[in-house]
């Protein structure tokens, strides 16, 4: 009986060129060349199922190498494998406890301190936070509350070159609750802490369900998002043709704005084997590619 090691090699393997350029055809018909190509990168926690050596391996095989949402422990994993960390993470309490709440400044400020100059001395560039839950707490004094927490570490920030990025979550399916559910509040957020090293991740699908007008948003607020995250909308699964949102058009209004950092896939793929789930991801990397 082949181990897992093997068969995780033979479907790394199995993604062949063929396989990771045109995928679906017609959607892949209507891109024209780019002069500013997508840098692609996939949320870690959506492959729970591969080892993080193994998703590298992966990621390797079908054309990209950054993985989202890996913390300093697994950092030695990744550079192991020559494959960077996108977007990390470790500093935060948790999803709904955040920079809006006071009582948890102590904390953060101490942790992000010291993430901070873990991700510069890694060389790694982007480090993800969050607004946590209201809890009854009203916008305005949650935004002058994450202003105050958020300015103890700007400086930090800035000397290292960390960027700090809010991620927007939708509080209508997956996150009840959460503040910064929409990207007005995150907007006026960067603009009150007025730093180049504190931008938005800019989720598109929680945004979709929040608000819609993706693409318009993204022409008009680029300036305020580091980072994008991907899934399809309703289920938050593959980005195919089976969803309402168009990835072609999204890639290429986010390439137009001069966008140089990265986009991560953070689909939950649907297949019923681990090669199902991994052609999904390829799939996905090929719609993106313009």
């Amino acid at each position: 009986m082949e181990n897992r090691r093997d068969v995780i090699k033979k479907i790394a393997a199995g993604l062949t060129t063929a396989m990771v350029l045109p995928a679906l055809g017609s959607w892949e018909e209507s891109k024209p060349p780019s002069s500013n190509p997508i840098r692609h990168s996939v949320s870690k926690w959506c492959y729970g199922f591969l080892s993080l050596a193994e998703l590298c391996q992966v990621v390797k095989k079908i054309g990209f190498h950054a993985i989202d949402l890996a913390g300093p422990k697994e950092w030695s994993i990744l550079k192991e494998h020559g494959v960077g960390s996108s977007m990390c993470n470790g500093a935060e309490i948790g999803l709904t406890e955040g920079w809006n709440d006071p009582k948890n400044h102590t904390v953060l400020v101490k942790n992000y301190l010291e993430h901070i100059d873990l991700v510069a001395k890694a060389g790694y560039k982007n480090l993800i936070c969050f607004t946590g839950n209201k809890n009854g707490m009203d916008d305005e004094t949650g935004l002058k509350n994450c202003v105050t927490g958020l300015k103890k570490i700007m400086g930090e920030a800035e000397k290292k070159g960390v960027i700090i990025q809010l991620e927007l979550f939708n509080s209508k399916v997956n996150h009840p609750d959460y503040m910064a559910d929409n990207s007005a509040f995150g907007i006026e957020l960067c603009k009150k802490l007025d730093s180049p090293n504190f931008k938005l991740l800019y989720d598109i699908y929680h945004m979709q369900i929040s608000e819609g007008d993706i693409i318009s948003t993204i022409r008009q607020h680029h300036q305020f998002f580091g980072h994008y995250h991907t899934a399809g909308v309703p289920g938050r699964n593959e980005i195919d043709d089976t969803q309402e949102l168009y990835y072609p058009a999204i890639m290429r209004a986010i390439s137009e704005t001069g966008f140089t950092g990265y986009v991560a896939q953070e689909f939950i793929p649907t297949g019923k084997t681990d090669e199902d789930k991994i052609k999904a991801l390829a799939d996905a990397i090929s719609i993106c590619t313009i």
